[in-house]
């Protein structure tokens, strides 16, 4: 089953809001937080836009593909942050927490 891995900046504390395009994700039902990253049990994708792909775009012709976006609040310091479009990495194996 593929995953999804998200690290969570180095001083956020272990409870974060999280969304993912745009929408409120439930702890434990959506992903759970594993050694400072969320783990979504599910694949996420980030889009990258090829120039051939921006070119067909300056045309007016679409192409879509999933990009999602991963957004997270949180607290540290005793103030609230929140950081944006979070780096996904998608794994097809079991998540090492041993690293």
């Amino acid at each position: 089953m593929p995953r999804s891995i998200v690290k969570l900046p180095a001083h956020a504390d272990d409870e974060p809001e999280v969304y993912v395009n745009g929408v409120l994700q439930q702890p434990g039902v959506d992903y759970h937080v594993d050694r400072g990253a969320l783990v979504f049990d599910r694949a996420l994708r980030t889009d990258r836009v090829s120039g051939w792909r921006w070119f067909l775009g300056a045309w007016g012709v679409g192409t879509y593909r999933q990009d999602d976006t991963v957004d997270v609040r949180y607290g540290a310091d005793g103030q609230t942050h929140s950081a944006h479009g979070l780096q996904v990495t998608v794994v097809d194996d079991e998540f090492d927490t041993d690293n």
